[in-house]
């Protein structure tokens, strides 16, 4: 009774039960990220507005006011999360979906490349993963050339790509995806080789036992194993793809994407267009790894595997 007397004002309180979720520390993370991005905006903004206010011949300004102006800047060094927000709002509410001018569609033509980028290199790295698992030859042969692929910079094998594939008469869709390609295949291809060889000596000695064939082995242990560490790497490429299609759009001078709306905005100093681009950015981004936590769960409760 007396324990349970101490307990219940603690279980009463709902800061502490908001706090002992993930909800309470997520929403005291973003108000830090939004408290610092509000106090960089006006430092690094100060400056350029300070300039304003000397040719204009205006005198002492009050520091509230030089606070709200530096948040309020047509061009700032640093735009301030309100600003983000609403050109984000304007270029996807109020803008049609179809129009060159409307963030969604310009995400949609990015995500196209992503997700044919992260299908190709999935499927890939599966193959690759398999061949490696299975072969000898193929583990001493082909894993180093895998990792010492993404050694090589992505900004300056990108363009490499776009000038190959347009000579040979390939442009539009595929060379972007084959960009996204080359960065989401790695993760697959580790984690499924980690995964496919995760299997313990006694379950494989335990196959031996059964006369299994190889074909069994893997479809009845190797790859039950190698579903978690596939879905955990999935997430990697999926990130890693997105960034691959935002950075193929660069060197093509494309006109739609997002990476062709960070290109713009640099072109004119539409810093406020490039924070709203790259914010987009990373909403897809989650959203996408999202779904593929969700599908993960799905499958991975149907194996049993989870609860």
């Amino acid at each position: 009774m007396i324990n349970t007397a101490l307990a219940s004002p603690r279980s009463t309180n709902p800061f502490a039960g908001l706090m002992s979720g993930t909800t309470g520390p997520v929403i005291v993370v973003v108000c830090a990220i939004l408290a610092i991005w509000y106090i960089s905006a006006v430092i690094l903004n100060t400056p350029f507005q300070k300039e304003m206010y000397e040719r204009a011949n205006r005198g002492d300004v009050p520091v509230s006011q030089l606070v709200t102006d530096t948040l309020a800047q047509e061009r700032p060094v640093l735009p301030a999360p309100h600003q983000v927000a609403q050109e984000i709002w304007k270029t996807t509410v109020e803008k049609k979906v179809t129009s060159k001018r409307s963030l969604v569609y310009h995400t949609g033509i990015t995500l196209s490349s992503t997700l044919l980028g992260f299908l190709i290199g999935t499927t890939l790295g599966i193959l690759l993963a398999v061949g490696i698992v299975h072969s000898r030859v193929l583990d001493k042969s082909m894993m180093p050339w895998v990792i010492s692929s993404q050694t090589i910079p992505i900004l300056a094998i990108a363009p490499m790509i776009i000038v190959v594939l347009n000579a040979v008469g390939i442009s539009g869709l595929l060379p972007k995806a084959m960009i996204s390609t080359y960065l989401s295949f790695f993760p697959v291809t580790v984690g499924m080789v980690k995964g496919l060889r995760s299997p313990e000596v006694i379950h494989m000695d335990l196959m031996h036992t059964y006369s299994a064939t190889r074909w069994q082995t893997f479809w009845k242990l190797r790859l039950p194993y190698a579903v978690p560490y596939l879905f955990t790497s999935m997430k990697i490429g999926m990130a890693a793809s997105l960034v691959g299609a935002i950075v193929g759009e660069l060197p093509t001078g494309a006109v739609a994407g997002l990476g062709a709306r960070l290109l713009a905005g640099s072109y004119y100093g539409q810093t406020v267009q490039i924070w709203s681009a790259l914010l987009m950015a990373a909403f897809l981004a989650g959203a996408l790894v999202a779904l593929i936590g969700v599908m993960e769960k799905v499958v991975l409760k149907k194996m049993g595997m989870a609860q």
